[in-house]
């Protein structure tokens, strides 16, 4: 397939531009319809909302409100008045307005108007829910409100719709994700048109995804936070997976190969790790399932559409794009290097290699270091408290964050969250005064009845985050509806979010074991080991537990929230562990892959566990390092989004990325993999048997000839000589793979001889270098037995590959 699209990379191209344009206009005529399903079935509060929907149906459309306050004097004067109330008419009067409600009409009126005079609000009701709300209507209301404010009169406005125009332009957190991330590649590549393929990769994944999606919407529930995690997963995948498949194709090149072969190649090994890497990522997002929460399946759809495209992208795009560069994926100070001394070896050099090295002598003391801060990082995670985040938790600057603090300071602090007890039957009466008299409500009011069902609306006297407040709904639910005789339900939003967080809570030690086990299973097959992957279903654990403290830390205890400009501490998102697991279990599996993999073909060929540990980190710590940086860059840009949800997700999955990346992988794992020795690869003789083949990353030798046997490891020696038959002493001599993966690395003797290990009959690269000498590369067939091959090196020449 990568050959097919690599020589038809025209059609391709067509084909991926087509499609992105094709959804792309079909989305933009059929427009949005997400929608925020919280409530869940089989709970008080769903039940309460099925009551009230059915009794008040006419109540559809987004509520938001107007609050204003006077420095001296009430809001009852007529000079106040006289600002606000031609205001309010006017608004009454917009098109798409359903209605206002004034504190000045009348008695009714009377209950907006705070009790010492100075604080009152009116709701604002829109014909169609906030989504749905053309965001023009919604800024001339806040422009034509906000216009009645003077010295003394201070105008604020919140609400949903509200909150929407005072968010950040669309796109903002992308293109400076995108930017942060091409300044990574384009120093990881030195490259313009390197660092361009992963980027174009990474828009057409989530292009094509997020308009797939939105079209989506239109057939099933997709909440509008959806799109935002699969840009933020998507663009951190598609760069990543276009950057490991970049990265063997240039080593391909490097090596002597031909563009086509090597880009060939690369998709045959990394773009298999991709395609098991991807599939994992969708698996993960599918364990969401297993919660059986309706909000998290539209989220399902959104990301997991999203990492589909990446992949395919991936597969196919990139081997076309590729053909276009042909040798220019090289920087021009490459190419130059590759045409005068001719293909290198591949060796790993640098950090990476002394980094690799230190942690094969010291393995026990870095495991330990890095366990305790991992432990450290980890401890906040013991007061995690789920919720949900409202405008309390906007920035301090926002008119809705001032307007919510306005009704606080006003009408109280559980204002903002009101309980609706709906009542169905009983002594509403009874009900009422038991309500009342319950410690924790500030006030209670019962609506006319409507079909039966009376709404009771009650207002805490703590916040709506507040425990007590949680307390609060236990008491009524458990205690005051029972006593009253009364059949009746607890709901509203406050309601709703505590009975989201207490099954998400309920369902969360089965979605881990779930997403544990799977990726135990998967890691079992692929690298035939039962250590391997129980190492790295407790780093996961780890890993999780860690950047959670982080979140904590930041969001719940508030430490840097004023730095980053979040707003103010709260409880953490409810469904944002079951989301940040599954990515994160997704993005590990990733790494782990990559990094293992690398390991386990070092094993197989070697069977000396500290070479496969070190060789494998030295090798693969670059590029998974350079691939998170990535992810930190795009995740950490969707602070700016100007949704909370998105940047408590995108904060929590930056750390989780940064964290598995720098200390665990490059760190714990392998510092776990030398203390563990051979038993690393140990499996069970009867399940070896039964356990089907998976190869993630194909060797990249070539076949055996035909008439080699299934023999062992051979070798391939003889004598480096110059033009004159003098031996050359000290020449280094590599033996590479026909993918360009370092096999042997020797150095000719003083009498010219030499002797490399080959690991199987097939074809391979052997390359001589000497100081004041050229290079010189050949391509060698070796059988089962000893090859016997010389090589003259001649001063100034340069001997290109065959």
């Amino acid at each position: 397939m990568a050959r097919w699209c690599y020589r038809h990379r025209l059609v391709v191209l067509l084909l991926w531009v087509g499609a992105l344009l094709g959804l792309g206009a079909a989305a933009s005529t059929a427009g949005t319809d997400y929608a925020n399903v919280f409530s869940l079935p089989n709970t008080d509060s769903k039940r309460a909302y099925d009551q009230m929907e059915k009794a008040f149906p006419e109540r559809a459309g987004d509520t938001d409100t107007v609050v204003w306050k006077v420095d001296t004097g009430t809001v009852r004067d007529q000079s106040v008045q006289s600002r606000i109330q031609p205001v309010l008419e006017k608004i009454g009067k917009m098109a798409g307005v359903g209605g206002v409600t004034s504190p000045y009409a009348g008695d009714r009126g009377a209950a907006q108007i705070s009790a010492n005079g100075r604080i009152a609000y009116a709701q604002i009701t829109f014909a169609k829910q906030a989504n749905a709300v053309p965001k023009q209507l919604v800024q001339d209301v806040v422009d034509t409100a906000q216009g009645a404010r003077s010295g003394g009169l201070h105008v604020e406005l919140g609400g949903q719709a509200i909150q929407r125009v005072q968010e950040p332009p669309t796109g903002l957190a992308e293109m400076i994700g995108i930017l942060a991330a091409a300044v990574v590649l384009f120093l990881a590549f030195g490259s313009l048109f390197a660092m361009l393929l992963p980027i174009g990769i990474a828009i057409f994944g989530v292009g094509t995804g997020l308009f797939s999606t939105q079209l989506l919407s239109h057939v099933t529930s997709v909440p509008d936070l959806a799109p935002l995690l699969a840009t933020l997963i998507g663009l951190g995948v598609g760069i990543d997976y276009a950057l490991f498949i970049v990265t063997r194709h240039r080593r391909g090149i490097l090596r002597g190969m031909d563009p086509e072969e090597s880009a060939v190649t690369a998709l045959n090994t990394s773009g298999r790790a991709v395609l098991f890497a991807g599939g994992t990522v969708c698996i993960a997002l599918a364990g969401m399932l297993v919660t059986n929460l309706r909000f998290l399946d539209g989220v399902v759809i959104g990301t997991s559409l999203t990492v589909v495209f990446s992949v395919l992208a991936a597969v196919t795009l990139l081997p076309a794009l590729l053909g276009f560069l042909g040798s220019r994926v090289l920087s021009r100070r490459q190419r130059r290097k590759l045409a005068a001394e001719g293909p290198e070896p591949e060796r790993a050099s640098g950090f990476a290699a002394r980094w690799s090295a230190s942690v094969q002598k010291r393995p026990r003391s870095i495991a330990v270091m890095a366990v305790v801060v991992m432990a450290i990082l980890a401890i906040p995670v013991l007061s995690l408290r789920l919720g949900a985040t409202d405008q309390g938790n906007d920035d301090a600057s926002t008119t809705t964050r001032k307007a919510y603090d306005l009704l606080a300071e006003g009408f109280g602090p559980g204002f903002n969250g009101p309980l609706q007890v709906v009542s169905t039957s009983g002594d509403t009466n009874k009900l009422v005064q038991g309500i009342r008299a319950t410690d924790g409500v500030a006030q209670v009011a019962a609506l006319p009845p409507a079909q039966g069902v009376t709404v009771i609306q009650v207002v805490p006297t703590t916040s709506p985050q507040s425990e007590k407040t949680d307390q609060l709904i236990d008491t009524l639910r458990d205690k005051v509806i029972p006593d009253a005789g009364a059949q009746a339900h607890v709901g509203g939003v406050t309601a709703i979010s505590k009975d989201f967080s207490t099954v998400t809570g309920d369902r969360l030690p089965l979605f881990i074991a779930t997403i544990i086990g799977l990726g135990f299973l998967l890691l079992m097959v692929a690298f035939r080991s039962l250590v391997v992957p129980l190492t790295a279903a407790l780093m996961n654990l780890i890993a999780a537990a860690a950047s959670f403290g982080v979140l904590v830390a930041i969001f719940q205890w508030g430490w840097g929230l004023s730095l980053l400009g979040l707003g103010k501490e709260g409880p953490i998102n409810a469904f944002l562990p079951v989301i940040m697991l599954s990515l994160l279990f997704g993005l590990s599996m990733d790494y782990q892959v990559f990094l293992v993999s690398r390991m386990h073909e070092e094993w197989v060929h070697t069977k000396d566990n500290a070479r496969a540990v070190r060789v494998g980190l030295a090798e693969t710590s670059r590029v998974i390092n350079s691939a998170a940086l990535i992810m930190v860059c795009v995740f950490l840009a969707f602070v700016l989004s100007g949704d909370s949800g998105a940047a408590m997700a995108g904060v929590g999955l930056a750390a989780a990325v940064a964290l598995d990346a720098f200390i665990l992988r490059t760190a714990l794992v392998p510092a776990a993999m030398h203390l563990l020795g051979k038993s690393n690869w140990w499996l069970p003789a009867g399940l070896e048997k039964r356990l089907p083949h998976l190869a993630v990353e194909p060797a990249e030798e070539a076949e055996s000839l035909p008439w080699a046997s299934a023999g062992g490891p051979t070798v391939v020696h003889g004598f480096v000589r110059d033009a004159e038959g003098a031996p050359v002493d000290g020449a280094v001599l590599t033996l590479l793979s026909k993918g360009g993966r370092q096999l042997d690395r020797v150095t000719s003797l003083a009498d010219g001889s030499y002797i490399v290990s080959v690991p199987a009959p097939g074809t391979y690269l052997l390359s001589a270098t000497a100081s004041s000498y050229g290079a010189r590369a050949r391509h060698v067939i070796v059988t089962d037995e000893p090859l016997v091959h010389d090589l003259e090196l001649t001063e100034g020449e340069v001997d290109a590959v065959n």
